[in-house]
This record gives structure tokens, sequence and C-alpha cells, in this order.
């Protein structure tokens, strides 16, 4: 049966649309995060994004160079061995295909600099070193104490973030999990003790996060939208009004002087931001403490 209209106006769309094909001897993330960062000034660019990952011979850069021609096409590529490297510049250059080296100008620049010549060797920036596993560890602490699951891990984490409900608590703590930090938190309810563990935890390892009502409502009702009766249900019928939420400031800024913990507020502050004065926070008040 022959394709309607629908459909041919679909392929026709698709082949004209511009793709991005990722090209990498490892697992090419290094490439597509530059790739990304790149498209982002390209407001409404409709590009598709493939990653070719472990592309190890020549054959198979052939085949992919090959692909591209289809479409209109950018090959981003970080290949670390010199003949991939040659190879995808020979290939590219010889189908009319345009191809971005994102490592080969970095290694050559070190190489000047350093007076030192690359191992050339692919993937060493994912090998399992301690940091790797110092990383890991710090993410699954993190999952383990989210919301106060086991209040024993405020004496084990080194930072320990209070603050309401959708207050970025979980991703600031994930973030910091990622660079190596151990980060437990707990939601304050008006309605719930805090747990004794916290009061064992010096000041200086706590950090308050403080956010403007109007945000949080609007934050909490969308939430609600998403979640729908189940978040009713589980937060309290009210959990999105302006007035509880002002019940709950109030309670949590009385939490926060009993704690004597510095305080930041996260209003429509990005997450990384957060998270870099959280720990500079941390770092200021460990050496206020003596704690070193």
């Amino acid at each position: 049966m022959p394709p309607d209209n629908a459909q041919q106006t679909d392929a026709v769309a698709a082949l004209s649309r511009a793709q991005v094909l990722i090209v990498s001897d490892s697992l090419g993330e290094t490439a597509e995060l530059v790739t990304r960062a790149a498209l982002s000034q390209f407001a409404g660019a409709d590009v598709d994004v493939l990653r070719f990952p472990m592309v190890k011979h020549a054959s198979e850069i052939e085949g992919i160079v090959l692909s591209a021609r289809a479409r209109p096409t950018l090959i981003v590529y970080t290949l670390i061995v010199p003949e991939a490297q040659h190879a995808m510049t020979l290939l590219a250059e010889q189908h009319g295909v345009v191809a971005v080296d994102i490592m080969g100008p970095m290694i050559s620049g070190f190489t000047q600099v350093l007076g030192q010549a690359p191992k050339l060797q692919p993937g060493l920036i994912h090998q399992m070193d301690e940091g790797y596993f110092k990383r890991i560890e710090s993410v699954e602490f993190a999952v383990k104490y989210d919301d106060a699951k086991d209040p024993r891990g405020f004496l084990l984490a080194d930072v320990v973030l209070v603050g309401l409900s959708r207050c970025s608590k979980t991703p600031v703590s994930m973030y910091l999990a990622n660079r190596r930090h151990k980060v437990a938190n707990l939601p304050l309810v008006p309605e719930l003790q805090l747990p004794k563990e916290l009061t064992q935890v010096p000041p200086w390892k706590i950090v308050g996060l403080r956010v403007d009502p109007m945000q949080l409502s609007r934050i909490r009702q969308e939430r609600v939208r998403s979640m729908g009766r189940a978040i009713s249900v589980q937060r309290g019928e009210n959990y999105a009004e302006l007035g509880r939420i002002l019940t709950e400031i109030e309670y949590a800024e009385a939490v926060f002087k009993r704690l004597r913990c510095p305080v930041i507020n996260v209003t429509d502050r990005a997450v990384e931001e957060t998270a870099v004065l959280v720990m500079d926070m941390v770092a200021r008040g460990k050496r206020l403490a003596g704690d070193d």
C-alpha cells in the first residue's frame, strides 16, 4: 500500500531537518555537552542529536560519514587515536560533510604548553578511580538520606539542608553528591517534631533554604496539578495555599534561629548557584569553628 500524503510530508520534513552526529571512541558525553551548549544559542533550532560511542575503526567512521550525506549534518567528534582522527578528517572532506574536532585542538594545546606527550588512550576520564567511587558513594548517601528517611544520616553527612517542601533541597543534594559531598536533607513541617539527631549536628554543617512565599505557592500549585489528588492527600488539601505557606515559613524561620544555622534565599536561584553558596557557607563556618 503506497504511503499517504501525510506520511510523505513527514518523510520529506525528516530529511530536511538538520542533524548532529556525535562520534567518539569513548562515550561521547563531552562532545554532546558541548553540542547542546552551542545549540542553546540557536533559538527554535529543530535538530536531531545522535550519538555514536565506542567508534574504533575507519570502516565505522566511513559508514557514519556516508549516512550523513542524506541530510544537513554536522559531525562533532572526540577521537583520541590519531588514525581515527585522520580518517574522520579525510572522509568528511571527501564527502563534503562539515565535521568539528572537539578534543584534538585541546590536546595539541596542552602538548605545547606542558611539553608532555599525551597518552592518546580513549576513555581515561571514565576510569574507576578513587574519585569515581566516592561520587557513587555520595549519590547513594543522598538517596538514602533524602527527606529525612533515616535521621541517623544527619550525623554522617558533610552538610545537612533544611527547608520547606519544594525549596530545592533534593536537587541541591544531588548536585553536591555528584561533586562527592555527602548530603542529607530535612523537610520542615510545623506538625512534625525535629529529629533529635539534628540537634547533635554542628551548626556549621547545617544550611537553611529560604524561599519567597509567592514563588513557593506557584511551585506547589504546579506540583499539585502534575500529581493530582495523590499530593493533596499526602501533603494536605491546603498544601499550595498562601496562608498555609506563610505559616510554614514562620515555623522555618524559628527553626533556623533555633539551629543557629546560616540561611540561603533560593528564590530564583539556579541549583548550581545554591550548591556553591552552600559549600562556601559550610567551609566558612568550619573555619570559624576551628573544626579543621
